[in-house]
C-alpha cells in the first residue's frame, strides 16, 4: 500500500519554493501517480507522460492547495484530468447506442474473481470501456460526471459500464455469460448526480479491485 500521507511542514516548504521539498513530494507520489495513469490508459508510455505533466502542474500550482482536503485527493484530481485529456485526444470513441438495463441483485463479476484474472480481463477490454468502468466502480464518479469528463453523454457512460460489465462477466465466468450480449444481471449503480454523499472508491470493499488500485503489478500494454 502506498504511503499517501504528507507532513504539512513538507507542503509548506514546497509552497515556499524549496526544491528539495518538492523533490520529496515527487518521490513519494511517483509510483501511485504512475499506477493510476496506467490503470486509466493501459499504456505505460502514456502513463509516464501523464506522471511528468501532472507533477509539473503540481509544482506550478502547489500554492493553490488550500489544505481543505487530503493532498493526495488534490493531486489525484490533477492526474485524472491529465489522463482523461489524453484519452479524449488519442482514443476513438464507439458510436453511442442504447443498452437495455435490467436491474436485479446479482453481484458484480469481479467480486469473486482473483486479482490476476481480473487484471487480465481488464487488459482485454477496449480502452474507453475500461477507463469508464474504472472511473465508475473504483473512482466512484457518477455517470453525469464521467460524461462531462469525456465530453460525452450520460447514456454513453451507462452503455460503457453495461457493456464492460457484461464482457468482464463473460471473461471471468465464461460458463455463465454470453460475451456478445449483456446478460440480464448487468446493472450500473443508480447514483443521483447531486448526491453529496456519493463516495469515491466505491468498489473498495472488493479485495480484487482494491488490490488493483494500490498494490498489484502493472501489466499494461502500450497502445
Amino acid at each position: 500500500m502506498f504511503d499517501l500521507e504528507v507532513p504539512q511542514s513538507l507542503i509548506d516548504r514546497a509552497k515556499a519554493g524549496e526544491l528539495g521539498a518538492f523533490e520529496r513530494i515527487y518521490r513519494r507520489f511517483e509510483r501511485p501517480v504512475y499506477t493510476l495513469a496506467a490503470r486509466v490508459l493501459n499504456d505505460t508510455e502514456a502513463a509516464r507522460e501523464v506522471l511528468h505533466d501532472a507533477m509539473l502542474k503540481v509544482f506550478q500550482r502547489i500554492g493553490q492547495y488550500r489544505n481543505d482536503a487530503p493532498f493526495w485527493a488534490w493531486l489525484r484530481q490533477i492526474v485524472m484530468n491529465e489522463a482523461l485529456m489524453r484519452l479524449r485526444r488519442t482514443r476513438r470513441f464507439e458510436p453511442e447506442t442504447e443498452v437495455d438495463l435490467i436491474a436485479d441483485d446479482a453481484a458484480p463479476p469481479w467480486v469473486r474473481a482473483d486479482a490476476l484474472a481480473l487484471e487480465r480481463a481488464l487488459g482485454e477490454l477496449p480502452d474507453v470501456t475500461r477507463s469508464v468502468l474504472w472511473l465508475y466502480h473504483v473512482e466512484g464518479y457518477s455517470h453525469p460526471e464521467i460524461a462531462d469528463m469525456l465530453g460525452r453523454t450520460t447514456s454513453f457512460s451507462k452503455s460503457q459500464v453495461a457493456r464492460g460489465t457484461a464482457r468482464l462477466r463473460a471473461m471471468l465466468d465464461p460458463d455463465g455469460a454470453d460475451a456478445d450480449s449483456p446478460p440480464p444481471d448487468v446493472r450500473p449503480r443508480q447514483v443521483h448526480p447531486d448526491d453529496a454523499q456519493h463516495a469515491r472508491f466505491a468498489a473498495s470493499s472488493s479485495e480484487s479491485v482494491s488490490c488493483l488500485v494500490e498494490s498489484c503489478p502493472i501489466q499494461a500494454t502500450a497502445s
